[in-house]
């Protein structure tokens, strides 16, 4: 099965252990994705986000800039293997020569500081795809939850903030969605051609968005709020305006994104909680609006999913649930492809 995932941070993940002085690179790691993990899952085009923590740099910019470069020069070093993704057109040329495809975005839209220009000058470096928000609010809005507002022992899992109690349920007021800035920056990503993330943003900031945009958007790399509450998922609301856009939701193979832990116990995460999911998704938005977005590499280990090339564990399972081959082809890649063709 060829596999679309619209969300890693093992760009990020390397950045960091070279700045540590570790010697790790795309085509082999320690980590959930290298080349021979996504070779071994049947990718065909993995995204790959420069997540910044806002909090902990003194130059968000400066710091994806130095991302990217090493984004470009981890391509460069393998370009038999991986190419990048500008249009998508280079996605059917990558397939033909027998290449995986790479296509860059951001996880924090506050690196553009508000500024129209610092958009396009990302987009000009190959940015297809960017998070609006991620955990605190920028110019640009609000995100589903702030960890400030919460106590230590009442925060997420998200091993990008180095925490791993439970994952609150909140929701941002509801004027809380997107600045009148963040409205000419998403006015201005569809016009270039910039595919619009609203993982991490707020409820109000997503009905923001399905009001200042006309062209299809995704959540990256969320899942159904119904089935586990917590702020990071999309209510059953959002999934089917969503669906109705023409847009895609990714499942996230976050355990506490999937199953609320219990007080005191382990949460690994199991290949019947992302079931779950999945058959929610789908029956409440229908077969065109489910992708993936695992975010590997930014999630504690899934125990079941332990890393990119165990995906097949994923397509068996829904193959056991009795979906329909062309339902499995437009969860697994046609349907984030059919969003991809139209925005880029």
């Amino acid at each position: 099965m060829k596999i679309v995932d619209m969300h890693c941070d093992t760009i990020s993940e390397l950045y960091q252990k070279k700045k540590l002085g570790k010697k790790e690179g795309l085509d082999k790691n320690q980590g959930h994705i290298d080349l021979e993990k996504l070779e071994a899952g049947g990718a065909l085009l993995q995204n790959f986000a420069l997540f910044i923590h806002q909090k902990k740099v003194d130059n968000p910019l400066e710091e994806a800039l130095e991302m990217a470069d090493l984004y470009y020069q981890e391509l460069e070093t393998h370009v038999h293997r991986i190419g990048p993704v500008f249009c998508y057109q280079d996605i059917e040329k990558n397939e033909k020569e027998g290449r995986i495809s790479a296509l860059l975005t951001i996880e924090e839209g506050g690196v553009c500081k508000g500024s129209l220009a610092q958009l396009r000058n990302l987009y000009r470096l190959g940015v297809r795809m960017m998070t609006l928000t991620w955990n605190y609010p920028n110019e640009i809005g609000f995100p589903a939850w702030n960890p400030e507002e919460f106590s230590q022992q009442e925060k997420s899992c998200d091993s990008k903030a180095g925490i791993s109690q439970s994952f609150p349920y909140h929701k941002a007021k509801i004027e809380d969605g997107l600045t009148e800035k963040g409205r000419e920056l998403v006015a201005e990503m569809e016009r270039i051609g910039m595919i619009v993330d609203v993982s991490h943003l707020s409820d109000q900031g997503f009905y923001d968005v399905l009001e200042t945009t006309v062209k299809p958007f995704v959540a990256s790399h969320s899942n159904a709020r119904a089935i586990c509450p917590c702020a990071r998922n999309l209510t059953d609301d959002m999934i089917k305006k969503l669906a109705e856009r023409g847009g895609v939701l990714g499942l996230n193979f976050c355990p506490d994104f999937l199953t609320l832990p219990q007080k005191g116990q382990p949460n690994p995460g199991t290949l019947e909680a992302l079931n779950r999911h999945i058959s929610h998704i789908l029956n409440v938005g229908g077969e065109e609006c489910l992708g993936l977005g695992g975010d590997f590499d930014g999630i504690p280990t899934h125990a079941e999913l332990p890393d990119y090339s165990y995906m097949d564990r994923l397509v068996r399972l829904l193959e056991e649930q009795g979906l329909r081959q062309e339902t499995l082809e437009k969860i697994f890649y046609k349907n984030v492809l059919r969003v991809y063709k139209e925005i880029l």
